[in-house]
Formats: structure tokens, sequence, C-alpha cells
């Protein structure tokens, strides 16, 4: 008898593997808005309330993909190792901003290796999100220019 697995493997074609990458990106942006929430002053609360809103959202539509194909998604993790402490509102703004521009780079890989027009429709709307948000965090920061070219890449 084998033991389960904590999370479904990963699926091997390409078009799953980025869907199943990117609701697993989303886990984990969504966990780091947590500390994100609990380290920004009050006139952020409504950016960090909306961006953990999409992410929901954007993580319930690939999971909403791979179920419709009968791929299983990869659960939450039970926590995550965040790459930066956080212990005041500039900090928190900056892990914010690295997450946005981490689950671009996950949502632009659907959109490259999209067979199907719904997973485009999804990975662009999702990488859309990403990119306002991003835009929205490098303002909170006074980082200019607050937009970049090629959201999710290195162009």
């Amino acid at each position: 008898m084998t033991s389960p697995q904590p999370t479904p493997t990963r699926p091997a074609g390409p078009a799953d593997a980025a869907v199943y990458d990117a609701i697993a990106a989303e886990h984990g942006t969504i966990y780091g808005y947590g500390l994100v929430s609990a380290h920004t002053t009050p006139d952020v609360n409504d950016l960090v309330a909306e961006a953990m809103a999409k992410h929901r959202a954007n993580r319930e539509a690939g999971i909403t993909a791979l179920a419709g194909r009968s791929v299983p998604a990869p659960l939450p993790a039970a926590g995550y190792q965040l790459p930066t402490d956080v212990n005041t509102p500039a900090d928190a703004a900056k892990l914010a901003l690295q997450m946005e521009e981490e689950t671009a780079m996950a949502w632009r890989a659907v959109a490259e290796q999209a067979t199907t027009s719904d997973d485009r429709t999804m990975a662009v709307k999702a990488l859309t999100d990403c990119a306002v948000l991003a835009a929205r965090w490098r303002t909170d920061l006074n980082i200019a220019p607050a937009t970049v070219a090629f959201p999710g890449g290195t162009e």
C-alpha cells in the first residue's frame, strides 16, 4: 500500500503543468498576503484586500480548469518560506511587489503553454491582475516607472 502524496504529482503535459505551477504560485501569494496584511498601514488595506480577492479568484479559475480535465491541482503547503523578513510597512510592500512579479511569471508561462483559448483567456486575466497590482505596489514604494513593458518576463 502506498502512502498518499501531500500534493498531487505535477502533470507531465506542458499546458497542464503551467496551470498547476500557477496555482501553486497563487497558494504562496495568498499566504504571503496574510503577512503583508499584518504589516501594512491602513491606507493600503483596500489594496491588500483587492489583491487577496483577485489571487483567490485566479487560483480558483486554475483549479476549475484542471478539474475540467480531470487533473488534480496542487494543494497549499502548511507554510511557506518567505524570501525576506517583513517587519515594516515598506518590507510588506516590497514583499507584495515581489509576489506579484513572481506570480505574473507563472501566469505568463500559462499563456505561453496554452493550447486552448480558455486557458489563454484565464492566463491573460490573471497576468493583467498581477501587472496592475504590481504597478500599484510600485507606486506605493515610489518606484518609477510603475509599469513594465512585458509583465512576467525579463525583457
